[in-house]
């Protein structure tokens, strides 16, 4: 049986300096952070880098076919007390949100991350020179080649053969592609002219080039290898997906991360052997991110073939299914049938008039907004107008940004995201991890995904494992946690 799909989403954002001719994208990223820093109380707790194994590859036997990524271990490094990881990661700005236990709750610390690189944007602004100011923007690329992440994270079951893995989420990450999408115009492909592709769904299909393997950052693939579990790896492997555009639609990213979630868990229950592959997903996943019309046939591996839409149906009809035949614990009852329904009307959507779609999918508000903008002034897509407001549309700034100005549809409310910046999930160990940050600042002297580094006074620091990702939550230590004078007497109690 699937077991809970307990998820994340980090993100980098792109990063620049206003009114200057030359500027340090890691220095600007550091600052940019520590100042946010700044405005906290109590003592900055650092990343404890101890069980930090980025090269591990879920192939196991082919850990030689890749480079390790390297441990930035001298960058700015925080963690904040909704249990989130804020830190510098090559030369961006990044937020990873903490466990969540569903896809809403992803969604909801998503938001969050959002908000609190704003409030470093104002803090920053406050110790910038006349004229200069530090802008962060939710995209993944900078029209010049260059790509950065917004990765999914989600728990799973180690038993489950990582090969079927690969199977059948290939397929989906291609094709889910289709509201996923932040939209972008022109391509950034090697060797491909940028005026080729007037306008695309996607902003990172240009830069996948291998269908499995360990990368991030070059050689992408469609199904990255990193075995990092941040967990017991006896029993748990963490998904980490790559193939992926960082949206400023919430029903996009409730609609990305929920429909993978109930895909890995159908993986686990094994309900998925008869769904067909694609014969090439790398040229599939540019060829989807092209396909404007939505129907062209992608080749499958036994000879026929299906459109990207027509797979999502599919998808969406075992899921279906799947949660007739065997619930929707393992991604939250409730939340799972919000993801079917909103699933469901999405493709409807698709199917009848994408542009119908516009408050609930990035590509198609993007869209519509430069459609609009060429057609009042008489504009093509080589305009250089047009690249300006594609990365407007990803600016956070309330005043500047142009998807704020889309109506696009909310699923979080202003009270819950103020919330989530400060105070932990309280179904997750991120719980733990966040609430003995607040009550015991001056105690814990560093954490990471699966332990908590205490210095109680005695002779060696005491580090907590939390090994358990469904463990450690308000209901099971909350009190305990409250309740104890300071980290010694919680310690000793947890014994």
């Amino acid at each position: 049986m699937a077991i809970p799909k307990i998820c994340g989403i980090e993100t980098e954002y792109g990063i620049l300096v206003r009114g200057v001719a030359e500027s340090n994208p890691i220095s600007s990223s550091s600052m940019l952070i520590n100042s946010y820093l700044s405005l906290l109380e109590g003592n900055r707790i650092g990343w404890d880098f101890e069980d930090e194994m980025p090269g591990n590859d879920a192939r196991q036997d082919q850990r030689l076919l890749s480079v390790a990524p390297e441990v930035e271990t001298h960058l700015v490094n925080a963690v904040l007390t909704n249990g989130a990881r804020y830190y510098v990661d090559h030369a961006h700005p990044e937020f990873s949100a903490p466990e969540c236990i569903d896809a809403a709750q992803a969604l909801l610390y998503d938001r969050a991350g959002e908000e609190i690189l704003l409030q470093s944007m104002a803090a920053a602004q406050r110790q910038m020179p006349d004229g200069q100011e530090i802008v962060v923007y939710k995209n993944n690329s900078d029209g010049k080649g260059n790509s950065y992440g917004c990765h999914e994270n989600y728990l799973m079951d180690r038993a489950t053969p990582f090969p079927s893995i690969v199977l059948h989420a290939t397929t989906h990450f291609v094709t889910r592609q289709i509201f996923t999408g932040s939209g972008k115009v022109g391509t950034e492909m090697p060797g491909v002219r940028r005026d080729s592709v007037p306008f695309q769904l996607t902003q990172r299909a240009d830069f996948f080039e291998e269908e499995v393997g360990l990368e991030t950052t070059l050689k992408r693939p469609i199904i990255n290898t990193r075995d990092e579990p941040h967990a017991d790896p006896v029993k748990y492997r963490r998904l980490h997906v790559i193939a992926g555009d960082a949206n400023m639609a919430e029903v996009a990213t409730f609609l990305k991360l929920g429909s993978t979630a109930i895909l890995l868990a159908m993986i686990e229950d094994e309900v998925l052997d008869d769904l067909p592959q694609l014969a090439h997903p790398v040229p599939a996943m540019h060829q989807v991110s092209q396909d404007l019309s939505l129907s062209e046939p992608l080749l499958l591996a036994d000879g026929s073939s299906m459109t990207a839409l027509e797979m999502q149906w599919l998808i969406l009809e075992h899921a279906q299914n799947w949660a007739g035949s065997r619930g929707l614990s393992s991604v939250g009852e409730d939340v799972g049938e919000q993801i079917l329904q909103r699933w469901e009307e999405v493709l409807n959507g698709l199917d009848q008039d994408p542009l119908s779609l516009a408050s609930q999918i990035d590509w198609v508000a993007k869209y519509r907004l430069f459609q609009a903008s060429m057609e009042r002034h008489s504009l093509d897509w080589s305009s250089p107008r047009l690249a300006a407001m594609d990365l407007q549309y990803h600016d956070l700034r309330a005043g500047t940004s142009l998807s704020r100005r889309m109506g696009l549809e909310r699923l979080t409310t202003d009270a819950q995201v103020a919330l989530a910046i400060t105070e932990p999930p309280p179904e997750t160990r991120a719980y733990f991890r966040g609430r003995c940050l607040a009550r015991f600042p001056e105690q814990v002297v560093a954490a990471n995904w699966d332990s908590l580094v205490f210095d109680v006074g005695e002779t060696a620091l005491q580090r907590v494992p939390m090994l358990e990702p469904g463990k450690g939550t308000q209901e099971a230590v909350g009190a305990l946690i409250d309740s104890s004078v300071d980290a010694a007497e919680l310690l000793q109690r947890l014994k």
